[in-house]
């Protein structure tokens, strides 16, 4: 077994810590005494596990093992071995530690280079050669053993990097020199090199090993020949390694990249960064759109002091954009939004000049210079005080009866849309939840007429991807306020090569993005209750002037013979009243926090004995529609009104909104299939005679064709 992890085991199976690291060699009591974590947040699933363990010890243990592992010789096991115990050395130490550090110019932020500072500082004190890992003679700080390994913890890494485009190639330069003069033969400096990398890789992971080993083999033989910087990385290039995540999951790069040079000569601005190392860049921001990233990127580029710096970290950013949602981490969705609104509103222009002035008073971004550290430059934005604490607070309460108006306050704070209301948060599950209607939404496609169709909120895109399916002849094209659910839906596009389009548009003014007259069928596919619910038209929330708003915003825009197709929430006719047994024990308390938050309307019911209720049909679907929903749903449920017309008031306030050129031509009503399953341990439903009933319909399907 290698001599350190009988360093690592020793100290871990020590009943008294601080006495096991006394005796312990100094790249141990680093890495042991840490007291803050340093972790790239791409290697956790929870941020629960930065509180478990040692993550950097850990990770450093999992490398040595796999060395311990390798079929290498003694030589090339020696060299690893002491470098890889000292990679990671600068993630570590004290706070007061790390302090000094500062002081002294030791980059601990630079990890690579920080931690080939500090075996600099250990070696010239001769404490190196009686940790039973170097050769004798050691103490010498000018040997050439201790300058290569000094070049490998230096550079450790940094293969791996230049595949994500964190770093240029040239930055191997001072590894391929120390190689030329420790180790004659290029095949031993390409063994030595793959050993290193091999451990460095799969220690995060065996399966991404697996993945880039032969991209890794190909760099480290460029490294080995002496020829590290023949390969250049243009800053284009490097920007696309920057976005594989993105690309992954959809992101038209070349495409919007293109876009965004013509327009505003975004490469051209970028090109100061072309020969700098950046950190952390993927993880704090793989989740912005690119237009979003690349206006940082530019901010960065137009600074002044640019020129003095080898070194951009994003780590400030990364460290506060995530936190965890039901144990899991989670991007922090609140200063995500507030952040993508605050780079929306900063112009190309001024920030190709240098001019990036912003004023929003509750965030800014930062670029700051460390003392100590000065060819590092790190990248932050800043919120203020009460901004962080709603944010903080919007954080805490949700799953809470508070969370609404936690919410509402960020909203207002930041100028935020409110119809967005229902996007802001948990818009994965959202998403998904809309992708799961797919049986539902198939009955539309017996209606669609022509060959252009909106899809107003369109959601997951189910309803495009089934019309581009089962109607090929149909241009499909989808319109969404939010601008992350058009980004998802782009991302989508593209990862599946999908034909049908996306727009981020209103839909209560169609024409501003479509010719009037130039569509054949406008799809409101459980929409029009959340623009009636969100959208406050004339100052208003669930105003039914809202949904004549947006069916005549679609008729507008339709063909001679077009058709609008509706399917939405209905209420019951007459308003006849029912009873609620409850068959759980917390069912009374929902119903009374219910009545309480509901925004709809007043829910009124009588208590008729502990367990039952007599109320209004309506109302009852209303409260039945959350109470089947669960917790998780409760704060964007009460939100939200489902059914605003019985069937004949519909038809009535259609004929009446679009008048005589608009015809009827199917009118349906139905229980929403999975309510009777979802609600039967539950609730049990009685008229006022005590008579079992069933559910009342909860959905309606119209179709109107203009005539005209």
């Amino acid at each position: 077994m290698l001599k350190s992890l009988e360093a690592i085991e020793a100290y871990r199976r020590a009943p008294y810590a601080e006495e096991a690291l006394a005796a312990a060699p100094a790249w141990l009591k680093l890495l042991a005494s840490s007291e803050e974590t340093v972790v790239n947040l791409e290697r956790i699933a929870s941020m629960s596990e930065l509180t478990q363990s040692n993550p950097v010890l850990d990770y450093v243990e999992r490398s040595l093992r796999l060395l311990d592992a390798l079929p290498v010789s003694y030589w090339i096991r020696e060299l690893v071995e002491e470098a890889l115990v000292w990679c990671e050395t600068a993630k570590g130490g004290s706070r007061r530690e790390r302090h000094a550090w500062q002081v002294q110019g030791i980059n601990f932020r630079v990890h690579n280079i920080g931690s080939a500072q500090l075996y600099a500082r250990q070696e010239a004190a001769g404490g190196l050669a009686g940790e039973g890992l170097a050769s004798e003679g050691l103490a010498n700080e000018h040997s050439e053993h201790a300058l290569l390994v000094r070049a490998l913890i230096e550079t450790h890494g940094l293969v791996g990097q230049e595949l994500r485009g964190e770093v240029p190639p040239q930055d191997h330069d001072p590894l391929a020199r120390a190689l030329e003069r420790s180790l004659a033969a290029p095949e031993e400096r390409e063994r030595l090199l793959l050993a290193l990398n091999y451990c460095i890789v799969a220690a995060v992971s065996p399966a991404l090993w697996a993945e880039v080993e032969s991209e890794v083999a190909a760099i480290v033989r460029r490294i080995a020949a002496g020829n590290a910087a023949e390969t250049q990385l243009t800053i284009r290039e490097r920007l696309r390694r920057l976005r594989t995540q993105s690309i992954l999951r959809g992101e038209d790069f070349d495409g919007e990249l293109t876009a965004l040079d013509d327009s505003h000569q975004v490469l051209a601005a970028l090109q100061p960064l072309e020969s700098k190392t950046f950190w952390y860049v993927e993880s704090a921001l793989k989740d912005f759109s690119l237009a979003q990233f690349l206006k940082v990127f530019a901010i960065v580029a137009s600074d002044a002091s640019l020129s003095d710096v080898k070194h951009i970290s994003f780590e400030n950013v990364m460290n506060a954009m995530y936190y965890d949602y039901k144990s899991s981490k989670k991007i922090n969705v609140y200063k995500k939004r507030i952040i993508e609104k605050y780079l929306g509103e900063l112009d190309w222009d001024r920030i190709r000049t240098g001019d990036v002035r912003h004023d929003n008073p509750h965030l800014r971004h930062r670029l700051v210079r460390k003392t100590g550290l000065p060819d590092t430059l790190f990248f932050d934005f800043e919120f203020s005080p009460a901004a962080d604490k709603l944010i903080d607070f919007c954080v805490e309460a949700e799953k809470s009866s508070l969370y609404e108006k936690a919410v509402l306050l960020l909203f207002d704070l930041f100028e935020l849309r409110r119809d967005a209301y229902d996007r802001f948060h948990n818009e994965e599950t959202y998403l998904a939840d809309m992708n799961s209607t797919a049986d539902y939404k198939k009955v539309i496609l017996d209606f669609v007429v022509g060959e252009k169709v909106l899809d107003i909120g369109p959601g997951g895109g189910v309803l495009l991807d089934l019309l581009e399916e089962k109607l090929p002849r149909v241009k499909a094209v989808g319109i969404d306020i939010s601008a992350n659910v058009v980004e998802a839906l782009t991302r989508k596009k593209h990862a599946e090569a999908r034909g049908w389009e996306v727009l981020q548009g209103d839909a209560l003014a169609l024409k501003d993005y479509v010719e009037a007259g130039s569509v054949d069928t406008v799809i409101f596919s459980s929409i029009l209750h959340e623009l009636y619910s969100y959208i406050p038209y004339n100052g208003a929330r669930f105003n039914r002037d809202t949904v004549a708003a947006a069916l005549r915003s679609a008729f507008d825009v339709l063909s001679i013979g077009g058709r609008i197709i509706i399917r939405d929430g209905i209420m019951t006719e007459p308003d006849a009243r029912r009873v609620i047994r409850f068959l759980q024990p917390d069912g009374p308390a929902w119903l009374e926090r219910y009545s309480r938050d509901f925004a709809g309307r007043k829910i009124v019911y009588e208590q008729l004995s502990q367990n039952e209720v007599s109320l209004p049909v309506n109302d009852a679907m209303e409260f039945l529609y959350t109470y089947t929903w669960g917790e998780e749903a409760y704060v964007h449920e009460v939100q939200e009104q489902f059914g605003y017309f019985t069937p004949s008031e519909y038809e009535r306030f259609i004929r009446d909104t679009l008048g005589e050129k608009a015809e009827i031509v199917v009118m349906r009503h139905y229980l929403q299939e999975g309510y009777t399953e979802a609600l039967a341990d539950k609730i049990a439903l009685f008229d006022e005679q005590g008579r079992p009933v069933p559910l009342p319909d909860s959905t309606c399907f119209i179709v109107v064709e203009r005539r005209g």
